[in-house]
């Protein structure tokens, strides 16, 4: 995109004239051309903004929309949202280790049933007859035998449960993968902190970039509006003929199409900047320009930085714990459970809670699982495997972490260098400017040569303008890359 705007600049040539004329010289050069050449003489592109920073240092104002946008950006606050929810199932998972108490009731109405046989008297009434003839009375009498049924009419069991668990492998490792998930989701909210001030800082300077192509695409404006008026003039006083004037309206219609162009590409490089900081998409931006500076770190520094800080190496690490946690689950599942419990209540026919209805239970149960059809020793092979494939996938991702080091460092000193060369461009073609408009006023140039020169010294500032808005976002993309954008800093 960029690329298509320095060249919006280059086949704005003003329409041209054989020979000098003294009517040129009270109208060939604006005031604005003059503000122009006298900026691009100092070696520097069109400032825009109240502030200039050196790139060692960080921009207040850039800083002061990173913070909002961290504050207000809706995906940055959905993933806040989901390290929240891995917190509270780590908390869900922490009460697992805590007894488990519940109260249960029960009253019952029964009819009918098994009955129940005792044959107490045939037990008892011979030896009663024995004692009465022995005593010669009636001491023992005869007894029936008692029937009664299995359940009871009426009964009720009221009771308080405590289960405590006291050895649980699964209890264990399901903490532990919580906590894993809770940190990946961590590292996963600095990640994208890490992504959104990178590519704040980019719209930022893509705006700025897009701005201070419009100011110049102003500016060649009003030189081109310049040009068609001396046209005009040459031509009424038989200087030129008429196909200068269609020249110069033809380059009129032409920088007009493509300051239109210059422009839509400013509001959606405004738009977008607005959207990362969730704000109505016109909003104003305020702009301040940096000095650039070479790279003060070297590539094996920076790729030391890059394998500390960066991410992605930190959760694939993570996941690397996550892994090991789930085959220690599946292990487990080998190790027997062991359990507390506790039951304190009351029972009765009547529904009563007195010290001859309440009763106290305390058990140790183990649970073990002897047997499962394989399931567990295949579910730990395949979780070796996942391990596998994580180690290998970390190892790529220090390989293209240490890639991506490399290309953006070379790429931001090739942005730094290429701002040398077009300064050096911009000095070179403000002071041809002032020596050919110079001996245009003299008599000694044609307006040809003025007009290429003007040329020449329009797109030099376009490709200064271009170069320094490439620096910085080369910049913001090296300083990703080695995990160094200070999202600790907001």
């Amino acid at each position: 995109m960029w690329a298509l705007l320095s060249l919006l600049f280059m086949g704005s040539c003003p329409a041209t004239a054989q020979g000098p004329a003294t009517a040129i010289a009270q109208g060939t050069d604006s005031s604005s051309t003059q503000g122009l050449a006298t900026a691009i003489a100092q070696g520097t592109a069109p400032a825009t903004g109240r502030n200039a920073f050196p790139a060692t240092g960080r921009n207040p104002i850039l800083e002061g929309y990173i913070r909002e946008g961290l504050q207000a950006n809706q995906s940055l606050k959905q993933k806040q949202l989901d390290y929240a929810q891995n917190l509270s199932a780590l908390k869900e998972a922490r009460g697992l280790f805590l007894p488990d108490v519940s109260l249960n009731a029960r009253y019952t109405v029964a009819d009918g049933g098994r009955i129940i046989e005792f044959p107490v008297g045939d037990m008892m009434n011979p030896v009663y007859s024995t004692l009465n003839m022995l005593t010669a009375s009636n001491m023992f009498p005869q007894i029936e035998n008692q029937v009664f049924p299995f359940l009871r009419p009426t009964e009720h069991e009221t009771k308080v449960s405590l289960v405590q668990p006291i050895f649980n492998s699964e209890i264990i490792q399901n903490y532990r993968i919580r906590k894993q998930y809770a940190e990946i989701a961590r590292i996963g909210v600095n990640q994208y902190k890490r992504e959104l001030v990178k590519e704040i800082t980019r719209a930022y300077y893509e705006y700025l970039k897009a701005y201070n192509l419009v100011n110049l695409a102003d500016t060649a404006l009003s030189l081109v509006h310049e040009n068609l008026r001396v046209s005009k003039r040459l031509f009424q006083n038989d200087k030129v003929t008429i196909d200068a004037v269609y020249r110069s309206e033809a380059e009129l219609s032409k920088v007009e199409v493509q300051r239109l162009q210059a422009q839509n590409m400013l509001e959606a490089s405004r738009a977008y900047f607005n959207f990362l900081l969730n704000r109505p998409l016109d909003s104003s931006v305020e702009l301040a320009t940096g000095i650039p500076v070479p790279p003060v770190v070297s590539l094996e520094e920076a790729g030391m930085l890059a394998l500390q800080n960066r991410d992605e190496l930190q959760q694939v690490e993570q996941y690397q714990k996550l892994n090991r946690h789930v085959t220690d689950l599946y292990r487990g599942n080998h190790y027997p459970g062991l359990f507390g419990v506790v039951d304190y209540g009351f029972q009765g026919e009547q529904y009563r809670f007195t010290n001859e209805d309440d009763y106290v239970l305390a058990s140790l149960v183990m649970r073990w699982n002897l047997f499962h059809g394989a399931t567990n020793n295949r579910k730990v092979q395949q979780s070796r495997i996942e391990g596998e494939k994580l180690q290998e996938m970390f190892e790529q991702t220090r390989q293209q972490i240490r890639l991506e080091v490399i290309n953006h460092y070379y790429a931001l000193q090739a942005a730094y260098e290429s701002i040398q060369s077009a300064d050096k461009q911009v000095r070179s073609a403000g002071r041809a400017y002032e020596l050919i408009s110079r001996k245009f006023h003299e008599g000694q140039s044609s307006l040809l040569e003025l007009i290429d020169a003007r040329t020449s010294l329009t797109s030099a500032v376009a490709n200064s303008i271009i170069a320094q808005g490439e620096y910085f976002i080369r910049l913001a993309d090296f300083e990703y890359t080695i995990g160094d954008n200070g999202i600790e800093n907001y």
